[in-house]
């Protein structure tokens, strides 16, 4: 049996974005529960030079959407990068998973060899991968590296979360 690139990107995309969006949820019903200003949790930092969670969803975001738009050469939505609530930052979640689940599976079809660029800040040479590659070596670690930090920040802040969050039903 062989996977799709849709299966690969879109659904990994999706299930885990899903699974953020519902740890977001316990996050702002802990803050309510313990009288506390959601925001606290919204700027925490597990270090003070790491970004704080509401970057941390917003590039979550930007790393599945640019994943499956590059994959399928269909422009990616823009987003302003201004959420201040968990509210807003579940409605950027969801804007995210309605572009991904609009973009047809056959678009990523037979997408493992196309060469994938990659523009970096600063000027710097962009990166070329395969599609392969950059899905399995770029696009998902950096979803994952995101997501998980997100959740750190909130089990961290004591948040109740545990593994069953992060991977979500399987």
């Amino acid at each position: 049996m062989s996977i799709s690139m849709h299966d690969a990107s879109a659904g990994v995309f999706v299930k885990m974005l899903n699974n953020l969006s519902a740890i977001l949820d316990k996050a702002a019903a802990h803050a309510k529960a313990r009288g506390f200003d959601e925001s606290v949790l919204l700027q925490s930092r597990l270090f003070p030079d790491m970004l704080p969670l509401t970057k941390q969803v917003q590039i979550a975001c930007d790393a599945a959407k640019f994943g499956v738009s590059r994959l399928a050469g269909v422009e990616a939505p823009s987003f302003a990068d201004d959420e201040t609530t968990i509210e807003q930052l579940r409605a950027r979640i969801a804007a995210t998973v309605d572009f991904i689940q609009g973009v047809p599976a056959d678009a990523l079809a037979g997408t493992e060899d196309k060469e994938i660029t990659i523009p970096l800040r600063g000027g710097a040479q962009a990166l070329k991968m395969k599609g392969l590659d950059y899905l399995l070596h770029f696009a998902q670690p950096n979803l994952y590296f995101h997501v998980a930090t997100a959740y750190g920040l909130l089990r961290h802040n004591g948040v109740d979360l545990g593994k069953r969050d992060f991977l979500g039903a399987v």
